[in-house]
Formats: C-alpha cells, structure tokens, sequence
C-alpha cells in the first residue's frame, strides 16, 4: 500500500507540499532563468530600432547644374521608415550626373534630382524627352523654374511660330565655364519636357536659328 502511494506522489504534489517560502524561493529561481533566456535571445536579436540602409545624400550644399563628383555625395545611414523612395544608395550611380536643381548639404537624392529620363517623364509624361534649348534673351531663364510651364518660339521671314506649347520646364542650368564660345554670355541652358515629335522640331530649331519661351 506504501509502495502504491510513493508511486501515486506526482512531482507537483511534492511541490505544494512544500513551506510557501520555498515555492516562492523555486518560482523566483524559474522566473530569473526564463528572464536570462529572454535577455540572451533579445541581445543576439537584432534591435529594430537599430535597423539602418544606406542612402545617398548630398556631402554640401549643391548649385543647379553641378556635375557630381566622389566629393558631392556620400553614403549615410538612415532608418528604413525615413528612407525615401527612390533614393539612391551608391556615388557610382550618380557620377557625372548633372542636378535639375539646388539640393541642401543632407538632402538624399534620388534619379528624380538628377537630369535624365526618369525627371523628363515626370515632367512632360510617358516618352517625353528633355531638350535643351538657349533662350534669346537670356534674362528670360531668370523667370523659370523646375516646373514652369512654357511655350516654345521660333522667330522667322513669316514671323514667329509656335514649336511646342505648355512644355514643362525640367531645369535652368547655370552656363559651364569657359561654354561662352562665339557668344559674350550663352545664357543658362533651360531644359524642356517634349513629346518626340516636339521634341525633334524643337531641337532642329535651335540649330538653325534663335528660339525663346513665353511664360504661361
């Protein structure tokens, strides 16, 4: 009968028959082993909060027209939420690249930043093309901006013609050093967002004769 009843004293029964101090002690001791489990596992778990990805930014702050270079940019560490879409995460993708417009020391940037297809398209809409073109009068540059809508004029023996209308401005450029050539001052170079066949009439103007744009 005492062999039966050894036999039927399960472990927890052994347990609760133990001093209240003594539970508490053995809870106490569990409870700080599953603690020091926990601390482990969280500690050889990557914090999400410590999470980062590379993104591109401008190393200083940066003119229209500049033509990046390894000193223009560099990789910072940004947490994904912040992270814009579309940033850039490497200097080799934009080396040589030129800006559309200023961009602050920080400022990440990204192929909508840069002149390209990708600014064209935003611009002027699915297959525009960006063609530059010299305004006549080269205070007329001053007046534009990223986004100004204009249309494009060519004077001739008939008069003036209307090329392209309601183009959208993708970005004024300063004039390079040393680019004035034959002229005393060529004026910022404005880009322009075209349809191709715009685009191509626009573009043969500009090598025969002079061209403006009429604010809209």
């Amino acid at each position: 009968m005492a062999e039966e009843t050894q036999r039927a004293d399960r472990p927890w029964e052994r347990l609760l028959r133990r001093p209240s101090w003594s539970r508490a002690l053995l809870a106490r001791r569990v409870l700080a082993a599953a603690l020091t489990v926990a601390a482990v596992v969280v500690a050889l778990l990557p914090a999400a909060g410590d999470e980062r990805v590379p993104v591109l930014v401008a190393a200083r702050d940066l003119a229209p027209g500049t033509a990046l270079g390894p000193g223009d940019v560099v990789v910072a560490a940004w947490p994904p939420a912040l992270a814009p879409a579309g940033a850039l995460t490497a200097p080799a993708a934009v080396a040589g690249r030129l800006l559309a417009g200023p961009v602050a020391a920080g400022e990440p940037i990204g192929e909508l930043r840069l002149v390209g297809s990708a600014l064209a398209v935003v611009t002027g809409g699915p297959g525009a093309s960006a063609v530059p073109l010299r305004p006549a009068d080269p205070a007329v540059a001053a007046l534009l901006s990223p986004g100004s809508r204009v249309d494009v004029v060519a004077g001739g023996p008939d008069g003036a013609r209307v090329l392209a209308a309601r183009a959208g401005v993708v970005a004024v450029l300063p004039p390079a050093a040393g680019a004035a050539g034959a002229r005393a001052d060529p004026g910022p170079l404005v880009l322009v967002a075209l349809p191709e066949a715009e685009a191509t009439a626009v573009a043969a103007a500009t090598l025969t004769g002079e061209v403006t744009v009429t604010l809209r």
